[in-house]
């Protein structure tokens, strides 16, 4: 059943739900499958979160409007005390003017150039990972990845490198993660905050955990005398304008909010990259010849970046098929809009990265790994018309992620270090995603590393 809702969209009606829960056990069931069964029944699609209105939104055009008007027309919405409890009121939380400030001030902290200072260390840590592997080794490569990313976040972010921070704050954060992704999808979403559950009690502990380490690191940078170039250091000095700095809450809402998008995005993103690699041969060899000719001898640096274009696209291949981010929401304010049709106040608006970018209506062969999509041919002409917004891991709108630059620049860097010396055969078992704060792998990832023969 579809019903018109004016002159500019025509609203499908979304699969039958349970009274009171809604369709929230089939969402929390498989949230990615029940996204692509609301996906093939419209653009545009009613469904109840528990007793919620809510609306699916599956059209590139429709996800552009909802991303660039929050702000104005739609608000970001309360992602629960989950979420709340690990990343405080920091940027991805925080809205209206008190978003605003903190933007402006943690925004200088990872522009291009600031970016550029940091890829030094990206390529120098993936380099020591590199150095300690050797042919035939058997390995996780999820443990790999995420212990490299978690390096490289402890090194630029905190300045430091003890394998105490990156461990302790490493497991916190994953425990988190894990709770966030059982409360989203579960009863724990309709929950008063004031109702305890075990699970959330486990992110308090973990959140604890987190709390010291940064509290200690913080210390140890308010301490110091010396000109630090990490992003701690920036953000204990950043401003805004009236001169006021940020506070220690703010300082640590902050920190882990860019530990998250430094970490958690990038070794989920690689980890699916080497899986996609493995089991696709033509794409393999194309990003090696890639690495050999335009590296030669010497390790990928940030000026580099721009010449790897095979590997920035079999990066942005992987967000694709595995983008980090899975969902975003915002809720409608007075005078919301879409397809020129009005939206009512409160409704919640839904849209999926995972569904969206598998839509066959907007990528030839949409479920296969093809980096190839991404290029250009000589006169600049994209290989395939991929509409705006079809393809947004990151976001977009003026709550774009701040992260972007870095996350994409740490990938494309840390795969042309370990790709130019070996490839990884991952075991042949399919590994699916579980969507928690972020799309991760269901279990462990078991690769042989094979050393590569140049030349």
């Amino acid at each position: 059943m579809t019903t018109h809702a004016g002159a500019g969209i025509t609203i499908a009606e979304g699969p039958r739900g349970v009274p009171l829960l809604g369709n929230l056990p089939a969402f929390g069931k498989d949230p990615l499958a029940f996204f692509e069964q609301l996906r093939d029944r419209g653009d545009f699609v009613r469904w109840r979160f528990g007793p919620r209105p809510a609306l699916f939104i599956a059209h590139p055009d429709a996800i552009g409007e909802l991303l660039t008007e929050v702000e104005n027309t739609f608000d970001q919405p309360d992602l629960g005390i989950a979420i709340r409890t690990l990343l405080g009121n920091g940027v991805v939380v925080a809205k209206g003017r008190d978003w605003r400030r903190k933007r402006s001030l943690v925004q200088p902290s990872v522009r291009p150039k600031q970016v550029r200072s940091y890829a030094a260390t990206m390529a120098e840590c993936a380099v020591g990972l590199a150095d300690r592997w050797s042919d035939g080794q058997r390995i996780d490569i999820k443990k790999e990845m995420a212990a490299l990313t978690q390096l490289i976040a402890v090194r630029t972010i905190f300045g430091a490198d003890t394998a105490a921070d990156a461990e302790a704050i490493g497991k916190a954060m994953d425990v988190a993660q894990q709770e966030i992704g059982a409360e989203l999808s579960g009863i724990g979403a309709l929950l008063p905050d004031w109702i305890p559950t075990p699970g959330r009690a486990r992110i308090k502990r973990a959140t604890a955990v987190i709390d010291a380490e940064v509290s200690r690191v913080v210390s140890r940078h308010r301490d110091g005398d010396e000109d630090r170039p990490d992003l701690l250091s920036r953000l204990l000095t950043a401003r805004d304008e009236t001169g006021a700095r940020l506070s220690d809450r703010e300082i640590r809402d902050e920190t882990v909010t860019l530990y998250i998008g430094g970490h958690e995005t990038t070794s989920s993103t690689l980890v699916w990259a080497w899986y996609l690699l493995s089991r696709n041969e033509k794409a393999r060899r194309a990003l090696t010849d890639e690495l050999d000719r335009v590296l030669a001898d010497h390790e990928p640096g940030h000026d580099d970046y721009a010449s790897l274009t095979y590997a920035q696209a079999v990066v942005k291949e992987t967000l694709r098929l595995y983008p980090t981010i899975w969902l975003l929401t915002g809720i409608a304010k007075e005078g919301a809009t879409l397809g020129g049709t009005p939206i009512p106040p409160g409704t919640r608006v839904w849209s999926s990265q995972w569904s969206t970018h598998r839509d066959p209506r907007w990528y030839a062969d949409a479920d296969a790994f093809r980096p190839e999509r991404w290029l250009t041919d000589a006169e600049g002409r994209p290989a395939e018309e991929i509409p705006e917004y079809a393809w947004y891991p990151f976001g977009g709108g003026p709550r774009v992620c701040l992260g972007t630059r870095f996350a994409l620049v740490e990938a494309v860097l840390v795969l042309a270090v370990l790709a130019r010396r070996y490839d990884l055969d991952v075991h042949p078992d399919e590994i699916r995603p579980v969507p928690s704060l972020t799309l991760q792998p269901d279990r462990e990832v078991s690769a042989t590393v094979r050393m590569r023969k140049r030349g």
